[in-house]
């Protein structure tokens, strides 16, 4: 029945997953459907590719700070697990269906967070582990909002004197380099938080010796965000693609470069980023540059309401959840 139980909670880690790739799909397409370079089909498919092929060659490094940075492992339970992410899969799917683009990856964080402390008290936290994420919800997006508006910038510098025509074309073609590598950033830090909490199980049920990432939740975890995304987050996409700044194809290249730079440089040094966090900041960074005006700072504004109350929320519902189960279990 044990090991049935640890089984279970592996599958609802790969169901959120899914639903992190289903949720954050408007962060990997949003830029290359507004600029009309790919169709959303073709979109989804070109993101969840990248998502996938990211399981090779780019680490572990964000796992084991999720898995093990920020929480004790030696003071939860699987129960503990369960409710963390029952309590980030309800956050997600309420924001989905307002259509408010807010983080998956805190989300779990918060929800991871919540339930431990309800079991184990305030002193399940490590410090160092929140010290470095709590920060990046700060940086993520302006690191991503001056290199987006330093990127359009030089960019336009270096397209002077071409006709619209020309450039514009152009750039169709290399958005579609920007955003692959935008999905290889959004997979490497996205599915990495949930192998992290798959091997979190495994530990803490004693399948594991030391914590470790074993190659075959890597590709798992991949396998389900590339689905996610395949799948899609329609609602999202027009948030993120229309209602905070419109783009052309050399606007877009520059957003989705810039968040890619910032996701990838994060995940290298094992910090577990908002990859949603990251590309609006790329987005309104690159629209910035044609005057505040053309950025649509009421919908930028409740976005970032959203971002404040995601672990705070993700964390009470997952602790509701961890009485919940505790009281089946």
């Amino acid at each position: 029945m044990f090991f049935y139980a640890i089984l279970f909670i592996i599958l609802v880690a790969l169901v959120f997953d899914f639903l992190n790739g289903f949720h954050d799909a408007a962060n990997s397409i949003a830029t290359i459907v507004s600029t009309r370079v790919l169709t959303p089909l073709q979109a989804v498919v070109w993101a969840a590719f990248f998502n996938f092929v990211a399981a090779f060659g780019f680490g572990t490094a964000v796992a084991k700070t999720v898995g093990a940075g920020m929480i004790d492992v030696t003071q939860i339970n699987e129960r503990v697990i369960l409710g963390g992410l029952l309590g980030a899969i309800a956050w997600n799917i309420i924001t989905w269906y307002f259509g408010i683009p807010t983080s998956s990856s805190h989300a779990l964080i918060g929800g991871y967070a919540g339930a431990a402390v309800i079991r184990a008290g305030w002193s399940v936290i490590i410090p160092a582990g929140w010290k470095k994420t709590v920060l990046f919800i700060v940086l993520s997006p302006v690191i991503g909002f001056v290199l987006g508006f330093v990127m359009i910038f030089v960019t336009y510098a270096l397209v002077q004197g071409k006709t619209p025509y020309k450039v514009d074309h152009g750039f169709r073609r290399l958005q579609l380099i920007s955003a692959a590598l935008y999905s290889l950033g959004h997979g490497t830090n996205d599915a990495q938080k949930t192998m992290g909490i798959i091997a979190g199980v495994l530990f803490s049920a004693g399948y594991l010796s030391r914590f470790e990432i074993p190659f075959w939740v890597v590709l798992i975890c991949h396998a389900a965000i590339a689905l996610g995304t395949l799948l899609g987050g329609w609602r999202i996409v027009k948030t993120m693609g229309q209602k905070i700044v419109r783009l052309r194809p050399i606007g877009g290249f520059c957003a989705e470069t810039a968040g890619a730079i910032t996701i990838l440089t994060a995940a290298y040094f094992g910090i577990p980023v908002s990859t949603t966090h990251t590309i609006t900041g790329s987005i309104v960074g690159v629209g910035s540059l044609h005057g505040l005006s053309a950025v649509k700072w009421g919908v930028a504004g409740r976005i970032v309401w959203a971002w404040i109350l995601t672990i705070p929320a993700s964390a009470l519902i997952a602790a509701l959840c961890y009485v919940v189960v505790s009281w089946f279990g």
